[in-house]
């Protein structure tokens, strides 16, 4: 089994658990009005056609299907795509979610105007790949933004046991990213893969949502980021 399946296999056995933590009824209407307003500042005003890479359970690809853009998501993850086409069944206007890499996602030269990710660059093979195939997927001025922060700055040990065991030593071989320490590494990944006017905002809104209802058992309440990046 390659670096890939085990990424894929070990979040396919998170997705319900992963997927209740993004519904909690008790934050969900205060993520929902947070998250709009940071995805409504980050973009244009659209309709645009965006990709969402690494669209999980698909937070992201619904809030932005919302703010009225045409939403493409992907995922490796069967598990993860079954819950976000179970969220999607019977929404007009949903996002269409496909099975995709992040990496190497297959859609024609110009297809998007943007091209987002939510907590995906952390867990990202190749960086320098998947910047340089999303540019050529992207229309003239068009735009990177993703969301991130560093979840194990001293080591992917730190993590649960079943998280340590599925992102072994092949898996972090190939994500340069997953212990990174500070943001910084995240915004030098897309700068030096040719993007530019790359900016790094913090996402203090979320910052207080965590501390007021607390986080995913095993993290702790830290600050999260949007990056983002032009053509």
């Amino acid at each position: 089994m390659n670096a890939q399946n085990r990424i894929n296999d070990y979040w396919t056995g998170r997705a319900s658990g992963y997927d209740a933590e993004q519904q909690r009824p008790d934050r969900l209407a205060d993520d929902d009005r947070a998250w709009s307003a940071i995805w409504a500042e980050a973009l244009p005003a659209g309709p645009l056609d965006i990709l969402d890479v690494g669209t999980g359970s698909g937070q992201a690809a619904f809030t932005l299907a919302a703010l009225g853009h045409r939403v493409t998501g992907i995922d490796l993850s069967d598990g993860m795509l079954d819950l976000a086409r179970r969220h999607a069944a019977g929404l007009d206007d949903a996002p269409d979610f496909r099975l995709g890499d992040a990496v190497a996602p297959d859609f024609p030269a110009a297809s998007f105007d943007a091209i987002v990710g939510r907590y995906v660059m952390w867990t990202l093979r190749e960086p320098a790949t998947a910047v340089a195939n999303w540019r050529k997927l992207l229309r003239p001025g068009g735009l990177v933004a993703m969301v991130d922060t560093t979840w194990f700055p001293n080591g992917l040990d730190e993590g649960p046991r079943r998280f340590a065991e599925s992102y072994d030593d092949d898996v972090r071989a190939v994500l340069p990213l997953a212990a990174a320490k500070s943001i910084d590494e995240t915004v030098l990944a897309l700068a030096d893969a040719g993007l530019e006017n790359v900016t790094s905002i913090p996402l203090t809104t979320i910052y207080e949502l965590d501390q007021r209802y607390g986080v995913t058992p095993g993290h702790d309440v830290q600050m999260h980021f949007l990056i983002t990046a032009r053509v």
